[in-house]
């Protein structure tokens, strides 16, 4: 069967440059890959009809021959490949494929491994109502990765040092290249002797046992700022895991949790409390003090006040983290009924319910006995 146009192979036109011929290229060898599409003949033959349409037009040189002469330039006898030679698809696969194929296609890509920033660390602090309200400084104890103090983290004994890795030459990692039908493959992979690193240690630290690292145990001083809630987070930068190979530390995040409180409760930056009152207050009404986180202050009940009446406080609640000015304190009555009442007491009320229109008690339908009267026939 007569072989097809390698433009057409590509699907570009003919005056494609060499960017398009490239990412036309790309995208078929991926689609038609055999490791992409095992046992699929047909996806085979199409990956060898894509190599080697790439390996004319992407060649300045032989591509000018096929443009001229077209696949007559390239037969057994024409000297311009013969069918027995193969391109070097590198760099191209490395894209393509690397992750597939877990190190890559192609290039000498350098691996080794550079410095590597330390891991952040993350605490929980519990603060009470008040130190949340108006801020507080509080000491805190980590536990975290630093470099050795004995080797300053270099992993070798006092008066040694590290030598280039034998085993990948410095590069951090190991090439190899193979031929197969499909053409020339580089794939490379992390040096297993030095970790990407390029080095390795003669005489290691015995501190450390050549890893340069070690945990510690240390004592921090946080400013917690006025207004901060359950859920805040204080970062502390530079206070988390040390890096290695000269990379930075990590950063701590200080997860602030505010203990409940026995009166207030906190809504944003504004505050509740319930105040118990008096029948007598809520009828007659009266000056009462009302705790706030800056202690008590009065407040004037007016007459005929009703349990549930909320009243507010402004600029008694908290601090603003992020602005200026203050939350409000809402303040809701509770009347208390008096569960123990001398017989003095008793006549008065029972005068007073008189005053009132009310009838004895002892003499009142209650509300069940009134809702069974009213659904009579």
């Amino acid at each position: 069967m007569a072989k097809r146009d390698y433009y057409e192979v590509l699907g570009v036109s003919r005056d494609a440059d060499e960017r398009e011929i490239k990412a036309a290229f790309r995208k078929l060898a991926k689609k038609y890959h055999p490791d992409l599409n095992p046992d699929d003949k047909e996806a085979e033959a199409k990956f060898k009809e894509v190599n080697e349409a790439y390996e004319v037009l992407s060649d300045p040189a032989k591509k000018a021959k096929y443009d001229q002469f077209g696949h007559a330039a390239f037969d057994q006898n024409g000297g311009f490949g013969g069918g027995g030679g193969f391109a070097d698809f590198g760099d191209i696969f490395g894209d393509i494929f690397g992750d597939f194929f877990g190190g890559g296609f192609g290039g000498s890509r350098p691996q080794r491994t550079g410095p590597k920033a330390g891991s952040d660390l993350k605490i929980k602090l519990d603060i009470t109502f008040e130190e949340a309200a108006f801020g507080t400084k509080k000491d805190i104890k980590i536990n975290r990765i630093e470099k050795c103090h004995v080797c300053d983290g270099s992993g070798a004994k006092e008066g040694t040092g590290k030598k280039t890795c034998p085993t990948c030459n410095g590069t951090g990692s190991i090439r190899t290249v193979q031929r197969t039908p499909f053409g020339q493959f580089a794939s490379s992979r992390t040096c297993t002797t030095c970790g990407g690193v390029g080095e390795v240690v003669e005489d290691p630290c015995t501190a450390c046992s050549g890893s340069g690292k070690e945990r510690k145990s240390r004592k921090l001083s946080i400013n917690i700022p006025a207004g901060v809630d359950t859920g805040s987070v204080i970062p502390l930068r530079g206070e988390g895991n040390h890096g290695e190979r000269g990379g930075p530390a990590g950063d701590l995040y200080v997860y602030i949790n505010v203990k409940p409180h026995e009166i207030f409760e906190r809504d944003g930056y504004d505050i509740w409390c319930e105040i118990p009152i008096s029948f007598a207050k809520a009828v007659l009404g009266g000056p009462i003090e009302v705790p706030t986180i800056d202690g008590k202050v009065k407040y004037e009940v007016p007459e005929g006040t009703q349990t549930g009446t909320v009243f507010r406080l402004r600029n008694k609640g908290i601090k603003n983290l992020r602005g200026s000015g203050k939350g409000d304190q809402y303040v809701r009555v509770k009347i208390e009924v008096p569960k123990k009442l001398t017989e003095k007491q008793r006549t008065i009320l029972r005068q007073f319910a008189e005053e009132m229109g009310e009838k004895n008690e002892a003499d009142k339908k209650g509300f069940f006995g009134k809702m069974k009267d009213a659904f009579k026939d």
